[in-house]
């Protein structure tokens, strides 16, 4: 399906009047910018509605990510990551041998544990929860952001609870906040082709409004650049916005570009760096609605995580320490940065670098 325009710089015109008085973008508009290659004006476009919600501000957090498991019971086409039990380097990790990991990195500057892991059906949910809680309890000052919308409906799936039992049990054990995945493209189609064996869009959208309505704000992803028709994507924001509409529980949109099986992948193997940048500044102007749209390091790199800020990111994630998702897919970035490295990487794009927590209240403006 292809939305022919006879006048294009007529239609951008109507966007581009759309965008300075505020007024919310269409599907077909969202179709349209996709399908024009006028990158320089749709960034424009975004620069100017991020300016508008954040000034010049970009933030970043002092986080680590934790996986306490890869073992896991779905094979989504896209993941480098998994193992089944049993398979060489699969592990599941006891509380014990993470804080010895933890302590090995850990600094009174870490604000947050960004948790995900592998669907592993071997262990019980209450592994899961205890492991938030020995965590938690080791670490009282630390935010816990664990657990995707999918992981939910899987534990949901494991302990026979529904979703508003299983968060609230997770979050009686000291989880604050759920991460963005799991969302993938949320179109039925491209998840049976993709083998996404996990939460369907419905299941993901409702568990976010479930965890929404406890009051907890969260975060969603895109994870782009596959089988998936411009369509899709644009339909996926529209999903996330109709959400926020409802229940305003979204603090950051996260789109990721697909990485490739190899690290020594060709170019061909990648997504291109013009489709990065559009969907960045397509994102901030479809996805109104939500305060922030992340440029993740790990997966753009940190040269056009620089350009992305111009293009209406206003979010670089955080300092990480050691990434393995994005890593065993074969991304080229750094698996981590300083907080030294991040605060030059913003403002090497002229931007205010912001120390934020995991619910963007300000610690430190540099």
């Amino acid at each position: 399906m292809s939305i022919v325009i006879s006048n294009p710089d007529q239609r951008m015109a109507e966007i581009a009047d759309k965008v300075k008085h505020g007024e919310r973008l269409s599907f077909e508009d969202g179709v349209f910018l996709y399908e024009s290659d006028d990158l320089l004006t749709i960034g424009q476009l975004a620069n100017q509605v991020n300016l508008r919600m954040n000034g010049k501000n970009v933030y970043f957090i002092e986080n680590m990510s934790l996986y306490f498991t890869n073992v896991c019971e779905a094979h989504c086409a896209f993941c480098h990551f998994r193992r089944d039990e049993g398979e060489d380097g699969a592990y599941t990790l006891t509380p014990e041998q993470m804080f010895e990991y933890i302590d090995k990195h850990y600094h009174p500057g870490v604000r947050e544990f960004h948790i995900t892991g592998g669907h592993n059906a071997n262990v019980t949910f209450d592994y899961y929860l205890n492991s938030i809680r020995a965590l938690k309890q080791r670490y009282p000052d630390v935010t816990i952001k664990a657990h995707t919308a999918a992981e939910i409906e899987f534990f949901s799936r494991l302990s026979g609870l529904s979703y508003r039992e299983v968060l609230q049990a997770l979050l009686d054990a000291g989880l604050s906040t759920l991460t963005g995945g799991g969302a993938e493209i949320l179109s039925e189609r491209y998840r049976q082709k993709m083998g996404v064996g996990k939460a369907t869009t419905d299941q993901w959208l409702e568990v976010q409004r479930v965890a929404h309505g406890l009051g907890m704000k969260t975060h969603a992803t895109m994870l782009y650049g596959s089988i998936e028709t411009l369509e899709e994507r644009v339909q996926h924001m529209i999903y996330l916005r109709e959400v926020q509409d409802d229940t305003n529980g979204f603090m950051v949109f996260i789109p990721n570009a697909v990485q490739p099986a190899s690290v020594n992948a060709g170019i061909k193997r990648r997504v291109a760096a013009f489709d990065d940048l559009k969907t960045i500044a397509i994102s901030r102007l479809m996805v109104d609605n939500i305060p922030h749209i992340k440029a993740y390091f790990i997966n753009l790199g940190t040269q056009l995580t620089q350009i992305a800020l111009t293009f209406g990111a206003s979010d670089v994630h955080g300092t990480i320490v050691q990434e393995r998702i994005s890593h065993a897919a074969g991304a080229l970035s750094p698996q981590g940065l300083t907080r030294d490295e991040l605060v030059w990487l913003v403002k090497g794009a002229g931007r205010i670098p912001v120390e934020r927590d995991t619910f963007y209240n300000e610690i430190q403006v540099y």
